[in-house]
Formats: C-alpha cells, structure tokens, sequence
C-alpha cells in the first residue's frame, strides 16, 4: 500500500502547527481531583476533558527511573495509537518500505491532533498500551485471526492483540446456563463491557412470562432477565473508566411480551420523572412541616409536634397531603 505524505508533506513533525499548553480537567460532581494535561490550545474544553477523564491510560505508564504513572500529554496518546496501528500494519505486509509506514504514522497523528479523525472508544482505550508501554493484561477469552496459518487462536495478552472494535451483535438461545445461553451472555457483554465495546442482542428467542418449561413449571418471562442484563452493565465500568456500558435490546414485534418491552424504558423515565418531582415536593413541604413545628409564646420558642395543638403545623401536614 502507497502512502503518500499529505497533511506532513513540508514539515514530518506532526505537531509543527500547534501550541501544547497545560489544560486542567474537571468535572461537576466527581470526587476525583481535577487533571491537569499537555493539550491543543485549539481544543475545546470539551474535547480536553473526554481525553484527559475517559482515554488517557492512569496507570502503568513508563515515567523513568523505573517509576509508573499516567499519561499527562495528548502527544503520548497520539503517538500511542499512531505508532501502533503502523506497527500492525508492518506486521501485516501492508507497507513497502519503513518510510510509508513511518508516513503512515505521522499523518495519523496530525489528524488526531487536529481533531480530522478519530478511532472509537476501545481503541483511545486499549491500543498500543502493550506496544508503547509494555502493559500486559492476563487472557480475557479472546480470540484472533492469523493471517499466516488461516487459524482463529487465543489471544494470551489481553493488551498485546487488543479488543478494539466498538460494536458486538450476539445472540442468545433459550436456555440458562449452557454456552450461548442467558448466563453466557452476561458473560459475554461483561467480556465486552470490560474494554469498552458495546453489546447488542435480539431476544425474540426467549420465552415469554407464564410459557412452560421443561420441568413442569412456568417462565419468568422476558422482563425479568432483562432487569439481569441491564444491572450487571450498570455495574462495570467501560473501558475501565467511569463510561458506562453500552447495550442495544432487540425483541421481535410478534413476541408475546413485545408490549412489556415497549413500555420497559418508559416506565424507567417516569421514575426518575416521579424522583426529580418528588425530591423538590419533598423539600419544599418537609421544609415548611419542619419550620411550622416550632412555636413562639411568651417570648419562648419551643416544638410542639401535635398538629391538634399547632395550627401551622396542621395546616402545613395538609398542605403536603393536597400536594400528592
């Protein structure tokens, strides 16, 4: 394959144009300490914290004098994908000589730097982290093609042949525990979660609530696996970081519990719905119960609980039960 300089074409250095400047990151509502990075002073604010919060590696990362840390520099995660992805390409045959590929690397970077393209998630999280840094990870279950001997093998180092496609369509048979079943699958979209790719499955195979099983009994239905599903995603942080994970349902508009599944999510809107509500009624009328049961006499201030003998305090209760 024939690369020819474009963006590099007068100068190599992929960032001759640009001015690093120290960025600092933080976010509204987290605990963690704020970043401060080496970032593109034409970049967004946006833009800084998504690297600095999501893509840059926090740990394992070569510092000197044998000390480990994160990265700080947008450059280090450039060049850490760029140097990469022209690594495999060598690997592969796909240049002729050092010079494309060494081409190949630095338009890469270029257009990273300046915001001309970018690879999805998986990839800002796990490419080139063993490549650039050495970080190993013990063998996840994943597989890859050889190109050489035809063979689909196991990967042994989860950062050596990383996961770095974004998008998994899975399917799932109506059993429980055996392979490419309902509880593989977990394991499955867990494997996924875990590196930061997403997951998506039609359902449609399941049976649905009340259909028989084999030992006599009925289903639990659909629903209720989903609730399983969606919990277990909640709980993993993708990529490592604190994204959550991706999933895609797909149930089939002929399944008997089609009309549950329409209203699954809906029915999750109107709680946060009724919590944002509530909360406020709840403060404003907690407020006024709480302020109400305080009486002054004879120059005395004191609580008087017992609505009968504590008109605002009556009036307040009432005005809260009105409110439901």
């Amino acid at each position: 394959m024939e690369i020819i300089r474009f963006f590099t074409k007068t100068n190599p250095d992929p960032y001759h144009d640009q001015r690093y400047l120290p960025r600092t990151s933080a976010i509204h509502g987290k605990t963690d300490r704020p970043l401060t990075i080496l970032a593109p002073e034409s970049w967004s604010q946006v833009a800084v914290d998504i690297l600095a919060q999501k893509y840059m590696r926090k740990t394992g990362v070569p510092l000197g004098d044998g000390q480990l840390g994160a990265e700080t520099d947008a450059r280090q995660v450039f060049r850490r994908l760029a140097e990469c992805w022209a690594f495999w390409g060598r690997q592969e045959g796909y240049f002729a000589t050092e010079e494309e590929a060494k081409a190949f690397s630095d338009e890469m970077q270029y257009m990273l730097a300046h915001q001309i393209g970018a690879p999805n998630s998986p990839q800002w999280f796990n490419t080139g982290l063993h490549h650039s840094y050495g970080i190993e990870g013990p063998a996840q279950g994943l597989w890859r093609y050889d190109l050489h001997t035809k063979q689909c093998t196991v990967v042994p180092n989860a950062y050596q042949r990383p996961q770095a496609s974004a998008c998994f369509i899975q399917s799932v048979s109506d059993n429980l525990v055996n392979d490419g079943g309902i509880m593989d699958l977990w394991t499955r979209e867990a494997r996924l979660f875990k590196y930061g790719s997403g997951s998506g499955t039609n359902f449609s195979n399941l049976r649905a609530g009340g259909e028989k099983l084999s030992g006599g009994g009925s289903s639990s239905g659909l629903m209720s696996w989903l609730k399983i599903g969606d919990a277990a995603a909640g709980a993993i942080k993708s990529g490592g970081t604190t994204r959550r994970a991706a999933k895609m349902l797909i149930l089939n508009i002929d399944h008997p519990d089609i009309e549950a599944f329409i209203n699954l999510k809906v029915q999750e809107e109107q709680k946060v719905a009724a919590l944002v509500v509530g909360s406020h009624l709840c403060a404003t009328h907690l407020n006024r119960i709480i302020r109400s049961a305080w009486v002054k006499e004879d120059d005395r201030e004191f609580i008087q609980p017992n609505p009968k003998f504590n008109s605002a305090l009556n009036e307040a209760i009432r005005n809260a039960r009105a409110s439901r």
